[in-house]
């Protein structure tokens, strides 16, 4: 056991929000109800330790519905999908479990409605992520995607007094806001969301993190590179006033050098993070000197979801079978 030299901090919130919590328990109900195998459209949330594990137990990922077998079960994943992955389902008669995050859902509901009223729609989101492809393809012709500030420029809209923001659910709360600031410079009557898009799990924890990031000298953030709001958390750890920052899947991605001459380690999670991942990295720091745990806490998290509706239907079916 190494000298004691240092304490951790632990952010709370951390790890799963409800919507990831929902979603893996939909792919797991899944294999219950209807056997392995259950396909499950792209990943179904953005952590390789919970894909892995679901592979083990019969899951099936894949990138597109066309590689599902016809009739088989497929599972939509929490970041949601466009109406034309709904009716390549349909066509191929796929047994359709949609597990997209109710907090996804209502944006998808917000682009529909501010299409319906013909407003050109600006998303702000990072180019390629599922999220944003599945809400714009909602209304393709009328959103523009805005990818961070450098974006703003050469934003076009038919009427400036027409024109609304919406956003992806996992980004910074204040890259957000700076960008939203910059576009309302260029289109003054630039409508907001009726409520915020950035979901409360994405905000309470890059909150717990700024709380603590100013007594920080490295802030461990577990998460996968695929992640948002976990590469996020990264950014929001230094912009806050820690000396350093990294992300790793596992506490054996951890470089002992990162620990030179630190005091305080911050340790926090993305929000499709199982906790066991933040155990191991606890006592990772534990047996090298840092085994006092400190918990900073942001907010109170009390958010559940209930399942998605075809898998409660289906559970009913069995146990009236069952009876």
């Amino acid at each position: 056991m190494a000298d004691q030299r240092g304490r951790v901090l632990l952010a709370d919130p951390r790890g799963y929000c409800a919507g990831v919590d929902r979603a893996v328990v939909a792919v797991e109900r899944a294999l219950e109800i209807h056997g392995a195998p259950v396909y499950v459209r792209k990943q179904i949330v953005h952590n390789k330790h919970v894909v892995a594990t679901l592979e083990r137990r019969g899951a099936i990922f894949v990138d597109e519905t066309d590689e599902v077998p016809e009739g088989s079960v497929v599972v939509f994943s929490a970041h949601g999908v466009s109406p034309a992955v709904h009716e390549q389902a349909a066509a191929r008669q796929l047994r359709t479990i949609d597990a997209t995050c109710p907090l996804v859902t209502k944006v998808h509901q917000e682009a529909k409605r501010f299409a319906r009223d013909d407003f050109d729609i600006l998303l702000i989101g990072h180019r390629g992520h599922e999220e944003v492809e599945g809400t714009a393809g909602e209304a393709p012709a009328h959103i523009q995607l805005v990818d961070g500030a450098e974006d703003v420029a050469t934003v076009q809209v038919r009427d400036p007094e027409k024109v609304v923001w919406l956003s992806q659910t996992t980004l910074s709360v204040d890259e957000t806001l700076a960008t939203v600031d910059q576009l309302k410079n260029r289109f003054p009557g630039l409508q907001s969301p009726p409520s915020d898009d950035i979901c409360y799990a994405t905000q309470n924890r890059q909150q717990a993190v700024k709380q603590m990031a100013g007594e920080c000298d490295l802030v461990l953030v577990v998460g996968s590179t695929n992640s948002s709001n976990s590469v996020r958390l990264v950014e929001v750890a230094l912009e806050a006033g820690a000396r350093d920052s990294h992300l790793v899947d596992f506490a054996s991605e951890i470089d002992p050098a990162w620990l030179e001459g630190v005091g305080t380690v911050g340790v926090t999670s993305g929000a499709s993070v199982p906790e066991i991942l933040v155990s191991e990295v606890l006592d990772w720091l534990a047996e090298r000197g840092y085994p006092d745990v400190e918990t900073v806490k942001a907010a109170e998290e009390r958010l559940v979801f209930a399942l998605p509706h075809e898998l409660r239907r289906a559970e009913r079916a069995a146990q009236a079978a069952g009876d």
